[in-house]
């Protein structure tokens, strides 16, 4: 069995390298310690139009797209794969039990990763097919944006999932502000919500993981989350979903592929999140189940290696 996953995880790696991607970053390094179902059929579903490009300030953007060429290597059987991730943990999705870390209390920038914590409490709360009507203030972010426009109407189900397939930062915010009346007052329920999941070192400021001095996390801390919107059956199916079309207010439609090039290529992986900002480095929360055995794994303040480093440690833990 350990075979089978490792073997799928090499020959899937290679097709990562067709898919245009996210971002780009270099970091490194760490002590590494070793501790010890349900997929979601992909689907296209519908929601509102993008508009006017904004390119400035694009390399401050969680979900900002560049196009990374990285070297993959087979994986090793049965060892541990080598990483680039600065900061990074494997649990079991179910038990929370740990299987791997490496410098996970180390408090980094989370990136659009902690758009996870926005949707599960969006999620959490209920009455997703209320409609959201768009205000100006949603609009006041960096790209990447879906380019809301004020007095556009959208239901919070719409809002939710491409929130959670492309990582717009517009509806990040424009979710927050509905939840909440405020982004202020949406970022004290984030730190209340990161307390009740045992967050210790967490500190939240906005919804969508743009940098701030006073935002930060750990992987550690990450996992937790993660596993919490592992456990919702609606952000589940989101987080699966390999492509979305949206509709937008207009009516008009646009179909975006998800921002996780793991979830796209490796066939035992079954969603999460990914995140950029150029402090925080590639960011990315992968979660996998074989049948048998559901696996998450965080990786803060990695480079473009991401994905290949994702994979194998999903295909790792899999086969333990």
């Amino acid at each position: 069995m350990k075979r089978l996953f490792l073997s799928l995880a090499s020959s899937t790696l290679a097709a990562l390298i067709a898919f245009s991607p996210l971002p780009a970053h270099a970091a490194s390094g760490g002590k590494s310690k070793n501790t010890g179902n349900n997929t979601s059929t992909t689907t296209k579903r519908t929601g509102t139009k993008s508009s006017s490009q904004e390119s400035a300030r694009k390399k401050s953007s969680p979900s900002a797209e560049e196009k990374p060429t990285p070297t993959l290597r087979p994986v090793p059987m049965g060892e541990m794969p080598h990483t680039n991730a600065r900061s990074e943990i494997v649990i079991d999705a179910i038990t929370g039990r740990i299987l791997h870390e490496k410098n996970a209390d180390e408090r980094r920038a989370p990136a659009s990763t902690q758009k996870l914590l926005t949707a599960l409490i969006v999620a959490e709360e209920g009455n997703l097919d209320r409609n959201v009507v768009i205000q100006q203030v949603d609009t006041l972010t960096e790209p990447v944006m879906l380019y809301l426009k004020p007095g556009q109407v959208y239901t919070r189900r719409q809002l939710l999932e491409v929130l959670l397939v492309k990582s717009f930062n517009d509806v990040a915010r424009a979710l927050a502000r509905d939840n909440a009346g405020s982004i202020e007052e949406f970022a004290s329920k984030m730190n209340l919500k990161a307390r009740q999941l045992g967050m210790v070192s967490s500190h939240f400021v906005n919804p969508n993981g743009l940098t701030e001095p006073e935002q930060f996390s750990t992987a550690r801390d990450m996992a937790k989350l993660a596993r919490a919107a592992y456990a919702n059956p609606v952000l589940r199916g989101m987080m699966a979903t390999k492509e979305l079309t949206f509709r937008y207010a207009d009516g008009r439609t646009r179909s975006f592929k998800n921002t996780n090039q793991v979830l796209r290529a490796y066939p035992y992986c079954n969603g999460m999140k990914t995140g950029y900002t150029s402090a925080a480095g590639h960011c990315l929360i992968s979660s996998g189940t074989n049948g048998s055995r559901d696996v998450i794994v965080v990786m803060l303040g990695n480079n473009r290696r991401v994905w290949q480093d994702s994979c194998s440690l999903l295909a790792w833990g899999l086969a333990r």
